[in-house]
């Protein structure tokens, strides 16, 4: 027959540990033709009309405010046609004209896990547009990747498993080697963004945690982020974990540890099966941990998030109408849709923010741009709400 599959040889663990060395030394070589020539990521240029709209003001606003001296004034570029400005510069800017938008004296960070029980919902890209998207606002954000597989740790142009030491990750408060995560803190190509990187490493907590449990029946096995977290929640305005995609010991710990949460959701059939699994898990483990260790629990916000959304595919309307009935109020009015922009941008280890300027349509790039722009809007107001609450309770 043609089209039969062939007879092979049985498949050793060596063959299998030397395809994996294949598969990395593609990633790395893939990354370095997208990263070039320095393998290292950048982020990109603002012009004077960006700038305006990143502060809200007009470009009129900027060209006066510049000629007073008393922000950056950005450099012209090589042709000297347009004057640009750097993420660090333009963060100055809206940082100034932002200023009652930003977190208030006497409130702390507000963490927030995005979860969900199922990969390629969006989780990993939605914890990074977030995360630049709320620095372009002016907010400092400090990023935990808490998933082995550490695809948000790809998205900051460091590669899991040769550039990350156990020491950069949540493993050290796992092991219970610190109690606090500052140690595993460290800068990112985007300013205002700091990072606690992810590796496979992470997948020995799975048997740690427990086995910490057994051996302490005073170990709360729940908290061990949230604890790591007390003592940075006064230099962050927000705090976003990425969770794996599983009700594993380390997601437990994230939703433990936050204010709120986001749920990425394609509206499609087994997508929406699928977080009706989580739900019920969590909620079930969730009531179990809350009963017997006489804690309360409660969550600001919780936003499920309409991602990866096909126009052209017409279930997708009836499956929305599900969503929409089974989480009412807790579904954002915006939708991200699946573009080639966002499929493109993933290709090349970014997101929509790190484009500097994108080669497609315009149009198909300010939709899905102004979509996340959209939905960082409506997050931020749930950060301000979550501030205030905090400002009435310490009266």
């Amino acid at each position: 027959m043609k089209n039969a599959v062939k007879a092979s040889q049985k498949i050793q663990i060596s063959d299998i540990v030397e395809q994996a060395e294949r598969a990395t030394q593609m990633v790395n070589q893939i990354r370095s033709r997208m990263l070039a020539p320095n393998a290292a990521k950048s982020t990109p240029l603002f012009t004077l009309t960006q700038l305006a709209s990143l502060c809200g003001i007009d470009k009129g606003q900027v060209s006066y405010r510049i000629s007073k001296g008393d922000l950056p004034a950005g450099q012209l570029n090589e042709k000297g046609s347009r004057r640009e400005f750097t993420l660090e510069e333009a963060r100055i800017w809206v940082q100034h004209y932002r200023a009652e938008h930003l977190r208030p004296e006497g409130a702390r960070a507000i963490t927030i896990s995005i979860g969900n029980f199922k990969g390629g919902v969006s989780k990993t890209t939605t914890a990074m547009v977030l995360a630049q998207g709320l620095s372009l606002r002016g907010h400092k954000v400090l990023v935990i990747d808490a998933d082995p597989q550490g695809s948000l740790t790809t998205l900051f142009g460091i590669m899991p498993d040769t550039e990350v030491s156990e020491q950069q990750t949540i493993a050290p408060l796992v092991y219970g080697d610190t109690t606090s995560i500052r140690p595993s803190i460290q800068s990112t190509y985007w300013n205002g963004v700091d990072l606690v990187a992810a590796s496979s490493t992470l997948f020995s907590a799975e048997f740690v945690l427990p086995s910490r449990q057994i051996k302490d029946p005073e170990f709360q096995f729940w908290d061990v982020i949230n604890l790591g977290l007390e003592d940075v929640r006064d230099e962050y305005d927000v705090i976003i974990i990425d969770t794996p995609p599983s009700l594993s010991y380390v997601t437990i710990n994230a939703f433990m540890a936050s204010d709120a949460m986001i749920v990425p959701l394609p509206p499609n059939a087994l997508d929406f099966a699928s977080s009706a699994q989580f739900w019920s898990l969590f909620s079930d483990l969730a009531s179990n941990l809350v009963e017997n260790a006489g804690i309360t629990k409660t969550f600001d916000f919780i936003h499920v998030l309409l991602a990866r959304v096909d126009s052209a595919d017409v279930a997708s309307d009836v499956v929305r109408s599900w969503i929409s009935a089974t989480y009412a109020e807790k579904v954002l009015p915006i939708e991200i849709p699946k573009t080639t922009v966002t499929s493109s941008s993933s290709a090349e280890f970014g997101t929509v923010y790190d484009v500097n300027r994108y080669e497609g349509s315009a149009k198909t790039y300010s939709r899905a741009r102004d979509a996340y722009d959209r939905v960082i809007d409506l997050v931020e107001v749930s950060i301000r709400n979550s501030w205030m609450a905090q400002l009435s309770e310490g009266e």
